[in-house]
């Protein structure tokens, strides 16, 4: 019989025993496709044999294709509880039953190729909203308590893993800080000078600038550095601590969890970003400086001294207080998108993506707030 053959089966009797004969022959390969076994599962259902036995005289070439045809007659047997002998098949084909049985397959595994209704498909997303808001508030529960038990001088964590983060976030931020910071003092400058030119008003750009930074550039552009730097690194820390156990390990050991990981880091960042802001602050306005003395004919005592009078203790105390509710958000952020993170590799990186994406939302979200606050207080 030659290879090429098609692959086909006969179903018959052995009357020794009155077990069912299944007659392999052709060639089984995926390239050729299965033929159906509804004969194979009407007449096993008909007759109730004791046992299904193979004879594979006439077998050809056969690849997985075999197996998972073999797998499909040993499910049925199972459901019409018919024992299957497998003793005449090749050795192979045995091997790979066996090892394809020794395993369980798990339900989440298979891919479903039919996708959901679009109603059910809602109602899932709708649910899954549900339970991460209710993760969310959970996780701001337990920070509040932390940071309760932070004041009363009870909280579980390290003081030097705390000295740590605190270099982190704020010695190793330096030099993202002071480049952002002087290009956006300098974009300030021109943007202003452009228009003030027009009505030989260039002294003003030194009160555009200094206002801006101190009141609202400073801290925002802070605040989206150190969630783009920092807090995806809490996220990608966090997660991989998820990954490797060492989260659940804390817990084994009765350590919370967010005293001894969480704490730590929102604590670092609300202590350095006023820091980091006043420092944005300084060099926003002095590459103001560079653009103003060096278009705008202005001189540096100038310039100084229009920005002297122009920010006032109240905008500087507002930048700054503005920065560490940016910090906290940042880190809550951060450490929540850590813990929610999955055992996985790739669900490390999603944590850190969306630890970015969700400092920064949370930090315009809040300025908004703030600016419509300090209107109502006339600040």
């Amino acid at each position: 019989m030659e290879l090429t053959e098609q692959a086909t089966f006969a179903v018959g009797s052995d009357a020794g025993n009155g077990a069912l004969s299944i007659r392999l022959s052709g060639a089984w390969t995926l390239r050729r496709g299965l033929p159906s076994a509804e004969r194979i599962e009407h007449e096993i259902a008909a007759r109730r044999p004791s046992a299904v036995v193979f004879e594979v005289h006439e077998l050809g070439a056969w690849d997985s294709a075999l197996v998972t045809f073999l797998r499909h007659i040993e499910a049925l047997c199972t459901r019409h509880h018919v024992a299957m002998h497998r003793e005449a098949l090749p050795a192979g084909v045995q091997r790979l039953l066996a090892l394809a049985g020794a395993v369980r397959e798990q339900p989440s595994v298979r891919r479903v190729s039919s996708r959901m209704p679009r109603v059910a498909r809602l109602g899932t997303a709708a649910l899954d909203l549900a339970a991460n808001g209710v993760r969310t508030v959970t996780f701001i529960g337990d920070v509040t308590l932390a940071t309760g038990r932070f004041v009363r001088g009870t909280a579980r964590f390290r003081f030097r893993d705390l000295a740590v983060l605190v270099q982190e976030c704020g010695a190793r931020a330096l030099p993202i800080v002071t480049l952002i910071s002087v290009l956006v003092g300098m974009i300030l400058a021109f943007v202003g000078a452009v228009q003030l030119e027009r009505f030989g008003a260039q002294i003003y750009v030194a009160d555009l600038v200094g206002v801006a930074m101190v009141r609202e550039m400073g801290c925002i552009m802070t605040g989206i550095i150190m969630a783009g730097r920092t807090g995806s690194g809490f996220a990608a820390q966090i997660g991989t601590m998820q990954v490797t156990q060492e989260v659940d390990a804390l817990t084994t050991l009765g350590i919370p969890a967010v005293d001894f990981l969480v704490l730590p880091r929102i604590v670092a960042l609300c202590v350095m970003m006023p820091v980091l802001c006043v420092y944005a602050d300084v060099l926003g306005i002095g590459g103001g400086a560079m653009v103003g003395t060096g278009m705008l004919d202005l001189t540096l005592p100038q310039y100084v001294h229009e920005t002297a009078s122009a920010i006032t203790f109240t905008s500087l105390a507002a930048g700054v207080g503005k920065s560490v509710v940016f910090g906290a958000l940042v880190g809550i952020a951060g450490c929540l998108r850590g813990m929610q993170a999955g055992r996985s590799s790739a669900a490390v990186g999603d944590a850190a993506t969306s630890a970015v994406v969700t400092g920064i939302v949370l930090i315009i979200a809040a300025d908004g707030v703030f600016a419509v606050l300090f209107n109502m207080l006339g600040i």
